[in-house]
């Protein structure tokens, strides 16, 4: 298995793919890019997952869904925040065309698999009504909810200061301390560095 790691968007937002067995799986494609595409060369892409629908994880699923013919999955609390796309993208001056409705909604408890890895789906909301996060085997890709010395912002629409907080210790601060976390801007951290270093988040 790899994970790959690709800075887009004027927002220098992470998006991942992670391959294996000769399949990729694409995880919030804020934009498409030459660097993106030459990552998918020689693999079937068979899913495309938004862990939330803000304008700079989901500004590439367009594109990215015609050139691959995957399938889009997110959580179904995201369904209004994706159909705004392009006004999102006005809040920021930058333009972005609408994406496709997803193929299948997601929920605390499904999965998602590429090749022989499997990620656990586990609900995060706060930073979004349906943020997700995917559980592997000792990592998780948590989107904008952890950050390595901070979390997500909760002043957009349906976000909740007390709800972050709330999935940051029922979510992630039951995983190991050694997991790491790929997150949706900026540097990987581990859980148990943000446990005993955030200043969000020490004595939480």
């Amino acid at each position: 298995m790899e994970i790959l790691s690709f800075e887009l968007t004027p927002f220098i937002t992470n998006c991942y793919v992670v391959r294996d067995g000769g399949e990729a799986l694409v995880i919030d494609p804020g934009e498409v890019t030459p660097k993106l595409l030459q990552a998918l060369e020689g693999y079937t892409v068979k899913t495309i997952v938004n862990t939330h629908c803000h304008c700079d994880h989901c500004g590439g699923n367009a594109e990215l869904l015609k050139i691959t013919g995957a399938e889009l999955v997110c959580h179904p609390d995201e369904l209004p925040l994706l159909r705004a796309l392009p006004q999102q993208g006005m809040m920021f001056g930058v333009q972005y065309g609408p994406s496709p409705d997803p193929d299948r909604f997601i929920k605390e408890g499904d999965t998602v698999s590429v090749g022989n890895v499997t990620f656990g789906v586990r609900e995060a909301p706060g930073h979004s009504p349906g943020h997700i996060l995917l559980v592997g085997d000792g990592f998780v890709i948590s989107g904008d909810v952890l950050f390595a010395g901070s979390i997500g912002r909760t002043d957009l629409p349906g976000g909740s200061f007390p709800q972050l907080i709330n999935s940051i210790k029922t979510q992630l601060f039951t995983l190991p301390d050694d997991t790491v976390v790929y997150n949706g801007h900026g540097p990987e951290t581990t859980i148990g560095v943000e446990r005993r270093t955030n200043p969000f988040l020490v004595g939480a």
